[in-house]
C-alpha cells in the first residue's frame, strides 16, 4: 500500500514538472519567434507603463503624499480627503505619549507608501469631526477610502497592545484595511520583531462609544 502511494505521488510530481516545463518552453518559443518589431513594441509598452507609473507618483506627491503632515483644521481635513483616494488620519492629543510613538512609525510609512496620504489632526481642535467619526480614544487612526471612513485603529490593541510594536506591524494593520498597497501576508501579522507574549486581537470594524476623550494608556492622566 505504501509503495503504491509513493508511485502515485511520483507520477503526480512528474506530471506537474512536465506541465511547468511545457509552459516554460512555450514562453521561450514565443520569445524566439519575436522579430525586431515585436521586441520594439514590447519595449515601448514597458516604457509607457513606467511613464504612467511615474506620472501617477508625481500626481500623488503634488497632493501632499510622500510625507507625514499636520493639518490645522477640520476644513483642511475635508479638502485633503476629497482629493486623495486613500488617507490615513491620526487624531492625536499633545499630552498623550502614545501619539508620539505613532508619529514615528507614520513618518516612515508615509515615505514608503506614496499611494496613500498620511496626515494628523489635533482632536481637541476638531470637535465636529471627532463627534461625527465617534472618536473617543486617543490615539485613533481613521482609515479613509474614496472619502469615506473604512476602518479605525483605536489605540494599540490591534498592534499587539504594546508601545514597542514595529513599523511592520502597523503597516500590516493598514494593509488589512486595504488603505495601502501591502505585499505581505494579510492572514497574520509580521513576527520577526515581535516579543514573546505579544497578543493580537482579531481585526474587525470598530464602533467607538463613550463620552469625552480616553487615552489609550494606563499611565496617562486625562
Amino acid at each position: 500500500m505504501a509503495n503504491q502511494s509513493i508511485d502515485i505521488l511520483s507520477k503526480v510530481l512528474e506530471q506537474s514538472a512536465k506541465v511547468v516545463e511545457e509552459q516554460v518552453d512555450a514562453q521561450l518559443s514565443k520569445l524566439n519567434e519575436m522579430d525586431e518589431d515585436d521586441l520594439e513594441r514590447l519595449k515601448e509598452r514597458r516604457l509607457e507603463a513606467l511613464k504612467k507609473a511615474q506620472k501617477q507618483k508625481q500626481e500623488w506627491l503634488s497632493k501632499g503624499h510622500g510625507e507625514y503632515r499636520e493639518i490645522s483644521s477640520e476644513k483642511d481635513f475635508f479638502g485633503e480627503v476629497k482629493e486623495s483616494k486613500n488617507v490615513v488620519c491620526h487624531f492625536y492629543r499633545n499630552s498623550t505619549f502614545r501619539c508620539k510613538i505613532l508619529d514615528k512609525h507614520l513618518a516612515i510609512l508615509a515615505k514608503k507608501h506614496v499611494e496613500t496620504k498620511f496626515i494628523k489632526l489635533n482632536a481637541e481642535k476638531a470637535p465636529f469631526l471627532t463627534e461625527r467619526l465617534r472618536i473617543r480614544v486617543i490615539p485613533t487612526l481613521a482609515l479613509l477610502v474614496d472619502g469615506k471612513s473604512k476602518d479605525y485603529v483605536v489605540g494599540f490593541t490591534d498592534l499587539g497592545n504594546t508601545d514597542e510594536f514595529s513599523t511592520e506591524v502597523l503597516e500590516w494593520r493598514l494593509g488589512c484595511a486595504d488603505v495601502i498597497n501591502y505585499s505581505g501576508n494579510l492572514m497574520e501579522p509580521p513576527t520577526a520583531t515581535q516579543k514573546s507574549g505579544t497578543k493580537f486581537k482579531k481585526v474587525e470594524k470598530k464602533t467607538i462609544r463613550g463620552r469625552g476623550y480616553d487615552s489609550d494608556s494606563d499611565s496617562e492622566d486625562d
